[in-house]
């Protein structure tokens, strides 16, 4: 019994000794593991992670609005190029008359009667044209080109057997009056004027004297023929 409570002080004593804190003098300066503070030069070191890391972000979200944004613009120039691609199949240029007796050249957009896959087709043709004209076996008011001469004036314009016609050019006369006749009561002079006639669903005998008005051309020009073609 004298050796346990002998040696029970210095088991004591010896555990005191290592758990207790180290104690300095005044002036010294004492780190543990466990309380020490990251160093500066640390605490740069993560910053400059955390600001690398992220521009990172940022530069990859850049790049994926960018790639974003290209893409909807590429779909919308397809888009667009399908559109115009569209209207220039089914338009055509051809003389306009401005109602002074002058033409321009100007596109004219036709709605299509065969389809989308159609085109339209504008060609001059000196009369006679050498094609049969007929009304449509399936577009109630159209009128189609039902035969050719091969050797004809329309065949040599590049006119073929299926083709519809949208449009010719066609004559008309009016009466004219200068100044002193209207204040003399004049009765005027002829004057004829060419212009672009449109063709659908306008009755057949009334296409024909379209066609043939082209006649009455002072000027003896070529006829112009609009068609559709599949």
């Amino acid at each position: 019994y004298l050796t346990f409570f002998i040696l029970l002080p210095i088991n004591i004593l010896g555990y005191i000794q290592r758990t207790r804190p180290l104690v300095t003098r005044p002036g010294a300066s004492y780190s543990s593991p466990l309380l020490s503070s990251p160093s500066p030069n640390d605490e740069a070191r993560s910053l400059q992670e955390q600001a690398e890391k992220l521009r990172g972000e940022v530069a990859a979200f850049e790049r994926s609005k960018s790639a974003e944004i290209d893409e909807a613009y590429a779909k919308k120039r397809v888009a667009a190029d399908t559109r115009q691609k569209k209207q220039e199949r089914h338009s055509a240029v051809v003389p306009i008359n401005k109602g002074d007796g002058s033409e321009i050249m100007e596109r004219v957009f036709f709605r299509p009667l065969l389809g989308d896959g159609s085109r339209i087709v504008a060609v001059e043709a000196r009369l006679p044209l050498g094609a049969v004209l007929g009304e449509h076996e399936t577009i109630a008011g159209a009128t189609s080109v039902d035969d050719l001469d091969g050797t004809g004036n329309a065949a040599s314009a590049g006119i073929e057997v299926g083709d519809v016609l949208r449009a010719c050019s066609a004559c008309q006369v009016t009466m004219t009056q200068p100044t002193w006749q209207l204040i003399v009561g004049g009765i005027g002079q002829p004057k004829t004027n060419r212009m672009m006639f449109d063709v659908d669903f306008k009755p057949f005998e009334e296409v024909m004297a379209a066609v043939g008005s082209n006649r009455m051309d002072p000027e003896g020009r070529a006829v112009w023929l609009v068609v559709e073609r599949a």
